[in-house]
């Protein structure tokens, strides 16, 4: 599947150096696995607004080194997905009408535009061209692409034949700071190809928020409904004619989850309209369901977002505690989780389940000047003993724990290890200074990495 090229920076910046030539196709049911890693180029950055006028910039947390592909069937929820149903107006009295329906498999421009119009927002970052109708993010920010199509029809004597027709490009980029309860979705729309009367057409757009009577018509949990507000919203009416020129809308929604202990997700949803003349307007709409908003994250003492299906990366260095990092490393090669996206580790914020599964791993471990146990997975996660059945261990050569077995692989088991005291109160305080800063609460993913 081809990338989109530099797209988003180019347009939504108006570099000085123009777009390369590029070529896009959206294949119908095709989901990356994970994107290239960003380089420092593409971190978003700011346009024609400066940060301070924003509710919310773009964070970049520590653990988010790379965006993926939102897991399913779990996750917060998505939008439209390729292939929805078509929305129409009804025919007026000359019979014309309009239909638009979000769609994939459908050619994208060969070249970008180099130039943007009058409103800017956050330049996406460039990960997101690997988006193509799933929802693709990291822990505080999530891109959803998905190409539209809008078709103009006339009907004479109960014959419909089709006036026009314009396949439009659509990003969603929805970013929000963990610090900040505060969340941007921003939504960028442009027509690439087009012919006939769609080409007259004019859109605008409006961002709000589902309704609980909405949320609970679609069957979803009390524990999963949306509690969040729109701060402000703003579209400029953006004409679909002249093609590859862009309409943007910013919109921000503050979360109801600040009163400590809450947490909430948030449904943020643009409503676009286009009108054509006299026909009546079309309509449709562009959810995303992406963001939790907490105040209860221990250590922080106010309410921020994040994007809870991201597994983060806890990373730990092996110049500053080099028999963690062996022990961490031969676990894993064992078979133990945590090391990917697709097995990643657990949060538990369960003090009693963290208590058991410690006690279960080392309880009984022996007494060394200088050392202590060192237990994979850890004890604050789910993936301890406690929920484990059976409940095996496992350990290595120079582990100085001669009676647990060793040379044992798979996915089901805890590692114990000595390793020494200085190298443990490191991991102490790396631990708990990456579930703060990624707003790790229970059950939230995460994955567990080396360096040298």
């Amino acid at each position: 599947m081809a990338g989109y090229g530099r797209i988003f920076n180019a347009q939504r910046l108006r570099r000085a150096t123009a777009a390369s030539a590029f070529t896009v196709m959206l294949v119908s049911g095709v989901v990356p696995a994970a994107a290239d890693t960003p380089s420092e180029s593409e971190t978003p950055a700011a346009d024609t607004r400066t940060s301070s006028s924003r509710p919310v910039t773009p964070e970049l947390t520590p653990g988010s080194d790379k965006p993926i592909a939102q897991p399913q069937p779990e996750g917060a929820g998505g939008m439209l997905a390729a292939g929805s149903p078509e929305t129409c107006s009804e025919p007026n009295e000359e019979g014309t009408f309009g239909c638009f329906v979000v769609a994939s498999g459908v050619k994208q421009p060969e070249r970008a535009s180099e130039e943007m119009g009058a409103a800017a927002g956050v330049a996406p970052p460039q990960w997101c061209e690997q988006s193509t109708g799933t929802p693709l993010g990291n822990r505080t920010a999530v891109c959803q692409v998905n190409a539209g199509v809008y078709t103009t029809y006339k009907k004479v004597n109960n014959t419909v034949s089709v006036s026009g027709s314009a396949n439009l490009l659509v990003i969603n980029y929805s970013y929000g700071d963990t610090g900040i309860p505060t969340i941007a979705h921003q939504i960028d729309i442009s027509a690439y190809s087009g012919w006939g009367e769609a080409l007259k057409g004019t859109i605008t757009a409006k961002a709000d928020t589902p309704t609980r009577q909405e949320e609970e018509l679609e069957g979803v949990e009390d524990e999963d409904l949306s509690d969040c507000t729109v701060e402000s919203s703003s579209f400029p009416a953006k004409a679909i004619s002249p093609l590859n020129s862009w309409g943007t809308g910013e919109s921000f929604f503050d979360s109801n989850a600040i009163t400590p202990g809450d947490k909430a997700l948030c449904a943020t949803r643009w409503n676009i309209t286009i009108t054509n003349g006299g026909q009546a307007p079309v309509k449709a709409a562009y959810k995303l369901k992406q963001f939790r908003c907490d105040n209860a994250t221990g250590g922080r003492p106010n309410a921020g977002c994040v994007v809870p299906w991201f597994p983060s990366l806890l990373t730990y260095s092996k110049a500053s505690a080099p028999d963690l990092v062996r022990h961490v490393t031969l676990a894993q090669q064992s078979g133990l989780p945590g090391a990917t996206y697709e097995a990643p580790l657990k949060r538990s914020t369960n003090e009693p389940l963290n208590a058991s599964n410690r006690s279960l791993a080392c309880g009984d471990a022996p007494s060394i000047a200088g050392k202590s146990c060192d237990e994979y997975p850890f004890a604050t996660t789910l993936n301890g003993l406690t929920n484990m059945a059976p409940r095996a261990r496992r350990t290595f050569a120079d582990c100085d724990l001669p009676n647990i077995p060793s040379g044992t692989t798979g996915p089901k088991a805890v590692s114990i290890c000595m390793i020494p005291v200085a190298d443990q109160s490191y991991q102490g305080g790396k631990n708990a200074q990456f579930y703060r800063a990624e707003r790790m609460l229970h059950g939230d993913p995460f994955r567990v990495g080396t360096v040298a």
